[in-house]
């Protein structure tokens, strides 16, 4: 009787669902907001709401974090950083990833309320993801990032936010949020005051195109300005950005929050307006519609002042109504198919599973002089390093908190055999030596088998203004590891001549020149949530073959990047790098070898490009290869970039056995952003490079698989077809 009564429950709610349109709701919203006084009026669009009894809304705060799960909200699957996610360049995984924290926002939020629980970070409208460019690697939040390439950001980002608000025409499962619009990457200590004008190239080429890829394409409910100034004017205040571009130019639906304490920032440290009320006005003027903050209170300056009118108010409460009855949480709904999620979604064992996977694949294998595989049953195993054993040097920020964290060290544990004598001691602190004069530690390290030392950054040393707990306001002065962890891996390595495994943690590209001249393995593993032990197990003993890519070049020296204030892309990225490239983006090992053969492509104006390529496994592994496609394009009289990633496939290739892999890239992959911020196809010779990297010399020292092909407008030869451009 009871599966009865559920059934017609979702029958009905499934009949409610398909007589509920978004113009019945749009007619709810006015209804709701006709009846509310000016007063009730200006406390919702603050992210702290009250609730109004009368009509039945309840208290709701807007603020709610799920960067890489529920955030701040207690238990909960973490998964990794995204700069970590980024690295398995696996959108489809993504995406389920996306989904399973929606779902389990949906049953933290249903206990919450039935607790009459209405605090913080038990809501429905998550600010994730942050899609800015990983501009420079000094940026405290790298981490949160899908590193530096627009295309790459956009595509992850964009399945991200299709996992977490599913795919109902009416409802939303979560609410998510694409942020910080715009041109905001550090540095943290300036960001209050701080004005960038990039060229129009930068801004349409580089800072732009994810935020539209998530708006146009994901359909994200909330745009979250950025905390500075963008050609003089406050990034929560203009009308460029946004009412011009997302509002009229990319048709956006959905409410515009500011960051925390943003609209503040534009009477107090931008000093565009003189008060509080003015900065209040400028912001609704221009698009906003809800502030994380309290300077919204002055709405009614603003009102008494002439500086806004309540229709104005209105055109701002609506999109934020909207919101909330999408959600369905505004009255009971039964149309609404998300609001009877079960707890048991709460770290379930298929959550788990995803995020052991997620970690496998976004954990970078640099380095590998044949250590790796580890046997399992290898006789003395020795593991150390300042994040070896502790839990935070997995977490990353605006992190959930998992009720089973497993650290690397209980990982390895679990791979090895019983017969295996496995010893202990962190060695060194995270940013200072160990002072002690009778130190066992490189002793023991350099009598085992084999090494595994844990080292790099953590939350402590990176993150966001107010996270880490340095001096530097999250962000760093270089991308050097700290000097103590550096000293104790060569005291080491001075000793013992072999069997060294190094693993890296940090959400952001670091000097590692040293540390590959020492070590015979090397692997980047960030920040990769709490199953990143048994992830890193899997993979050092051969469980699992890598398969991550890095998201970011590595620089070889960071001494010789460019200014940090300096929002030029020149310099910058694999597309404007032309030296200083230690790892070039798109690269990692496998424990296998696959080889590129036969690219073909056909392009045309009108269709894009069709590349195919023959993969070729020689080796006893599989190996899911990833498989990147780069444009250069004409550069005549322009100043292009050297390179673009057009596409990218994670394509499996099984032991001693041939894959054909086909990408269709689309026309706007192959324009070029001009001086005016505009695309075009230009005239001239195209060159398509298929490969597993970003191409560039050092690409051609380290080895990299790649094959290029030229199309232009010239007599086709053999290598060089007829390409009909513009």
């Amino acid at each position: 009787m009871k599966r009865f009564c559920l059934t017609l429950a979702v029958v009905y709610a499934t009949i409610a669902a398909a007589q509920t349109t978004l113009q019945q709701l749009e007619q709810q919203a006015r209804n709701l907001i006709s009846q509310m006084t000016l007063e009730e009026k200006f406390e919702q669009m603050m992210n702290e709401t009250p609730g109004i009894s009368r009509l039945g809304i309840e208290p709701y705060d807007w603020w709610n974090e799920g960067l890489h799960g529920v955030g701040r909200s207690g238990r909960a699957t973490v998964f990794p950083q995204p700069i970590g996610l980024a690295a398995s360049f696996h959108p489809e995984m993504v995406e389920q990833i996306g989904d399973a924290i929606a779902m389990e926002a949906r049953a933290k939020y249903a206990i919450a309320r039935k607790n009459g629980n209405y605090a913080r970070y038990t809501g429905l409208t998550f600010w994730s993801p942050n899609i800015n460019i990983l501009r420079d690697p000094r940026w405290g939040r790298c981490l949160e990032t899908w590193g530096e390439d627009p295309f790459l950001t956009g595509t992850m980002g964009s399945a991200f936010v299709r996992g977490m608000q599913g795919n109902d025409p009416v409802y939303l499962k979560v609410a998510a949020c694409a942020k910080h619009l715009a041109v905001h990457s550090g540095p943290e200590s300036t960001r209050h005051s701080a004005n960038v004008e990039p060229s129009l190239r930068d801004l349409w080429e580089t800072y732009l195109p994810a935020f539209r890829m998530l708006v146009q394409d994901a359909q994200v409910e909330a745009v979250m300005s950025s905390y500075n100034r963008v050609y003089n004017e406050a990034a929560s205040g203009s009308k460029l950005l946004l009412t011009d571009i997302v509002r009229n130019k990319w048709g956006f639906k959905g409410h515009i929050v500011s960051d925390c304490g943003a609209v503040e920032d534009m009477w107090k440290g931008h000093h565009v307006v003189e008060t509080a009320a003015q900065a209040c006005a400028t912001a609704i003027k221009a698009g906003l519609n809800i502030e994380c903050g309290s300077t919204f209170k002055a709405l009614q300056d603003a009102l008494s002042q002439g500086l806004i009118t309540e229709a104005d108010v209105d055109r701002a409460l609506l999109p934020l109504m909207m919101t909330r009855l999408r959600l369905g949480i505004i009255h009971p709904d039964p149309a609404c198919p998300y609001n009877q999620v079960s707890p048991a979604e709460i770290g379930s064992p298929a959550h788990i599973s995803l995020a052991r996977q997620a970690a496998c694949e976004s954990m970078v294998l640099l380095k590998n002089n044949g250590v790796l595989p580890i046997d399992k049953n290898i006789h003395k195993l020795y593991v150390t390093g300042a994040g070896a054993a502790d839990a935070f040097w997995m977490m990353g920020n605006y992190f959930g908190i998992s009720d089973r964290y497993c650290t690397y060290l209980e990982g390895i544990v679990s791979k090895v055999s019983d017969g295996t004598a496995v010893n202990y001691r962190p060695g060194v602190l995270e940013n200072s030596p160990n002072l002690n004069s009778t130190n066992w530690a490189v002793g023991d390290a350099v009598d085992a088998d084999k090494t595994i030392i844990v080292m790099g950054n953590n939350g402590n040393l990176e993150g966001e203004e107010g996270e880490a707990i340095d001096s530097k306001s999250g962000d760093r002065d270089d991308i050097r590891i700290p000097q103590s962890q550096m000293d104790y891996l060569r005291k080491i390595c001075a000793q013992k001549k072999q069997g060294v495994i190094v693993v890296l943690t940090g959400g952001s590209p670091m000097d590692i020149r040293e540390v590959c001249q020492m070590a015979d393995a090397v692997v980047m593993a960030w920040y990769p949530g709490q199953e990143g032990g048994y992830a890193l197990a899997d993979l050092l003993f051969g469980d699992t073959n890598f398969s991550g890519h890095l998201p970011v070049t590595f620089p070889a020296d960071g001494d010789k990047l460019p200014a940090f204030e300096d929002y030029s892309m020149q310099g910058r990225t694999y597309k404007y790098m032309k030296d200083n490239i230690f790892f070039p983006f798109g690269y990692g090992l496998t424990y296998g070898k696959v080889n590129y053969q036969d690219v073909q492509v056909k392009a045309d104006k009108k269709r894009g490009a069709q590349v195919s390529v023959t993969l070729q496994n020689d080796s006893d592994w599989s190996v899911d290869e990833l498989v990147q496609v780069y444009v250069s394009v004409p550069s005549a009289g322009v100043s292009a970039p050297l390179q673009q990633l057009a596409a990218f496939r994670r394509v499996t290739v099984a032991p001693h056995s041939t894959v054909n892999a086909a990408f269709d890239i689309a026309p706007e992959r192959l324009m070029t952003v001009g001086e005016d911020g505009e695309s075009r196809l230009l005239r001239g010779e195209y060159s398509f490079t298929v490969g597993n990297a970003a191409p560039s010399p050092r690409s051609m020292e380290l080895g990299i698989n790649q094959l290029t092909v030229k199309l232009s407008q010239s007599v086709p030869t053999e290598r060089t077809l007829g390409f009909d451009c513009l």
